[in-house]
């Protein structure tokens, strides 16, 4: 009886493409070779090691993505609850990424309250961008004094980053965070939505405003 069963559930990529290519120049069974491959990997440590090692990664990773889903359907479920006064739209982008960023921001208020952003962000990646488009978008809210606002973004990283417990954060975006959250705090009855990329497409179109602005100004000789 095989003590090791799941083997190619724990296995790496590389990993299983090296018993691949092992199997074929020796003629061994796809599980010979996974294993001869694996035991490699354990070196003085064991491949009994080696399973319970990663068999607890998997675990602890698939019960992280559990607390995501489950706070995700939770946030979904306030936040489809009724229409709210503000709403609004962000996008960031990057070219190329990393490279120069626009940021793009749509709000639309009561009483016919419409304002757009469209600006240069400086050099970083589309997570960036993106991060950088959000507080632009909570600062401007912050600014006119936006209550009960609904923000959508078609950034899962973004969303799931400022949204999700500090557990699960970032490190890379960390300062980004800090500063969303911050301003998050300063704006009543907050909602933040992923939407689709093609529900978005005005904040999109202001962040490829502002790289065309960005291209251009880099055209002109000084």
């Amino acid at each position: 009886m095989n003590e090791f069963p799941d083997l190619d559930r724990i296995a790496y990529k590389a990993e299983r493409a090296a018993s691949r290519r092992l199997a074929q120049a020796e003629g061994l069974s796809a599980g010979q070779a996974l294993r001869r491959t694996l035991e490699l990997a354990a070196g003085a440590a064991g491949l009994a090691a080696l399973v319970e090692m990663r068999t607890g990664m998997l675990a602890a990773q698939a019960a992280r993505d559990a607390a995501r889903a489950s706070a995700k359907a939770a946030a979904t479920s306030r936040h489809d609850a009724q229409p709210t006064a503000w709403r609004a739209w962000f996008d960031g982008s990057a070219k190329p990424n990393p490279g120069r960023c626009g940021i793009g921001v749509r709000i639309e208020g009561p009483d016919g309250v419409h304002i757009e952003l469209a600006q240069p962000a400086g050099h970083g990646n589309s997570s960036e961008a993106e991060y950088r488009a959000l507080i632009a978008l909570l600062e401007t809210a912050v600014a006119h004094g936006a209550h009960a606002l609904t923000i959508h973004g078609d950034s899962r990283v973004v969303i799931d980053d400022v949204t999700g417990p500090d557990l699960y954060a970032a490190p890379a975006l960390a300062g980004y965070r800090a500063r969303a959250l911050v301003l998050l705090a300063l704006l009543p009855d907050v909602r933040l939505r992923w939407v689709p990329r093609h529900k978005n497409t005005g904040a999109d179109a202001l962040s490829q405003r502002a790289l065309i602005s960005v291209d251009s100004n880099a055209s002109i000789p000084s």
